[in-house]
């Protein structure tokens, strides 16, 4: 199953895509005690039994088209947000999970041995489509990073490997952006990609038994149509579930929390020359299973 988040007259609403076409969650369990959430966040948060109850409602209404058509709009006529508009908490990132990547970045004089995490507070998140900021008088070296994005949908600590990935509800695409110049002048990394509007997240998230094994994705990431980064989930250093464990390890996991896996080799900085976005720069990126996700550098 697909949920997205759309904008309604305004308002940010929990959408189910159904073939072509989006379902207002909410309006699906009219009537019903427990209401059904009407954003991101309180689904995720909602029990096992709400959540089935939705995906049954939803599997009569795709088996009936007539009625799909009554009670959807087309997804070509409605703008898309970000899945989870704005994460209550920082996004959790992984660096140098691809080998080849961490051997571009120069960064480490092999495979690392440990989890490298760090964040992207909730303003950098925008939506599909949405302008990339171009924060000129902070920086002009902008990269970019496809990365796949797991999302929580269960409470947990100290999560086995084992376990891991039943507390994941779905994935999506996220691109990671970076000013390398901010990365390389404050010796770390979250001011450097913690700018605002650095997190493009889209379109939706696939569930994660739709979706399969985390482990066997393609990753592309283009730039004005042209191929940067071309790899797949499998060349990962550490999993999704091993990621996953070690985050949990002494700190909670919320449902809404969001994992950035790492992005593999490509990027701009480590081309020779190095190449960085500029305004009116197309960056699309695309995940096999999930879909692509498009965003524009902002003119000024």
């Amino acid at each position: 199953m697909r949920f997205l988040t759309y904008d309604r007259d305004g308002d940010p609403r929990l959408g189910l895509l159904l073939e072509d076409r989006i379902v207002d969650v909410a309006e699906l369990g009219a009537g019903a005690k427990p209401r059904f959430p009407a954003d991101m966040l309180a689904f995720l948060e909602a029990s096992m039994e709400l959540r089935a109850a939705i995906e049954d409602i939803s599997a009569k209404l795709e088996a009936g088209s007539d009625l799909l058509r009554k009670r959807s709009v087309a997804l070509s006529e409605t703008r898309l947000l970000a899945p989870v508009p704005r994460p209550r908490r920082n996004l959790v990132c992984v660096g140098l999970n691809y080998a080849e990547h961490a051997s571009e970045s120069r960064v480490t004089s092999g495979i690392p041995e440990h989890v490298v995490l760090f964040t992207k507070p909730p303003s950098t998140v925008i939506g599909p489509e949405a302008a990339i900021p171009w924060h000129g008088q902070v920086s002009t070296r902008i990269d970019w990073e496809v990365e796949l994005v797991a999302v929580i949908g269960r409470r947990g600590m100290n999560i086995s490997e084992a376990e891991a990935l039943d507390y994941v509800f779905g994935y999506t695409i996220g691109n990671d952006i970076t000013a390398r110049d901010l990365q390389a002048r404050h010796q770390q990394w979250y001011k450097g990609k913690g700018l605002d509007g650095f997190c493009p997240l889209g379109p939706w998230i696939v569930s994660a038994d739709e979706l399969g094994d985390p482990q066997k994705l393609q990753l592309q990431l283009r730039v004005n149509g042209e191929l940067k980064q071309d790899a797949n989930t499998s060349d990962m250093i550490f999993g999704v579930a091993k990621l996953i464990s070690a985050w949990s390890q002494g700190m909670t996991l919320e449902p809404g929390d969001l994992l950035m896996t790492g992005t593999p080799s490509g990027v701009g900085f480590a081309r020779k020359p190095p190449e960085y976005l500029k305004p009116g720069d197309v960056v699309e990126a695309e995940i096999g299973g999930i879909g692509l996700l498009r965003n524009a550098v902002a003119s000024s």
